[in-house]
């Protein structure tokens, strides 16, 4: 139940979306479950079915509830949609620039790539060399090598166990979207644009061959070489 005071408290549906959460958190709720309908939910919480779908929009938004036209809400998987749009957003205001964004890339990723040496399934790593591998065939297409980058990178993420730094690196996406094209353009030749290729490769097989320190070295030698492509830009 939520305190009771007038609706018209700005806080209110702020207040009501907690009070969801808890009752997902306390219903011991798994990702599509569903949630009590909004009659239930205004009962219990003793507030308005204004205010519940107001939460129940706002929890939406964030991806932390899926609603569906006449059916139940249930909870969502997770999903990096909403940081996402955060770092975006960090972006955009100038709050978070690109070079903070890679430096804090080359310390998570760093420790992805080490972990997926350790933990990584065959088929995972079949999945990330096969990534490193469809960038070579398509360098004659930049808009599919960011593509297979973004996928290798993430497929890294994955293979690490770890679903935090899957959301985090998926999270980038939408920056590295901005920034890649600018990269790949400012290194000099097509030799460097290769050599880039070839170190994703490189990462791959130090991933296959279950060996974490090389792995994590050459993610970083990875890392060093873009933020010096974007200083080239003029970007960070």
């Amino acid at each position: 139940m939520i305190e009771a005071r007038s609706e018209r408290g700005s806080d209110y549906v702020g207040d009501a979306m907690t009070a969801i959460a808890r009752l997902i958190r306390d219903k011991d709720l798994r990702p599509g479950d569903r949630l009590p309908a909004e009659a239930a939910l205004s009962k219990e919480l003793q507030v308005s079915r204004t205010v519940v779908r107001e939460a129940l929009r706002s929890l939406a938004a964030l991806h932390l509830v899926r609603l569906g036209a006449g059916k139940r809400p249930t909870v969502s998987e997770l999903e990096n949609d909403a940081f996402s749009l955060t770092i975006e957003h960090g972006v955009v205001t100038e709050q978070i620039d690109i070079q903070q964004i890679y430096d804090a890339r080359r310390t998570i990723e760093g420790r992805t790539s080490a972990l997926a040496a350790l933990r990584r399934t065959e088929a995972e790593a079949r999945a990330i060399r096969a990534h490193a591998q469809a960038m070579r065939d398509d360098f004659d297409r930049p808009e599919r090598v960011m593509e297979h980058d973004i996928a290798f990178h993430l497929a890294i993420a994955h293979a690490s166990r770890n679903p935090v730094f899957a959301l985090i690196i998926g999270a980038f996406g939408g920056v590295t979207r901005q920034t890649w094209p600018i990269g790949w353009k400012s290194r000099a030749s097509d030799e460097e644009r290769q050599a880039m290729n070839a170190l994703h490769m490189d990462i791959a097989e130090a991933i296959a061959a279950g060996d974490p320190k090389t792995a994590a070295h050459l993610m970083g030698e990875h890392f060093d070489q873009s933020i010096k492509a974007l200083l080239h830009a003029g970007l960070v």
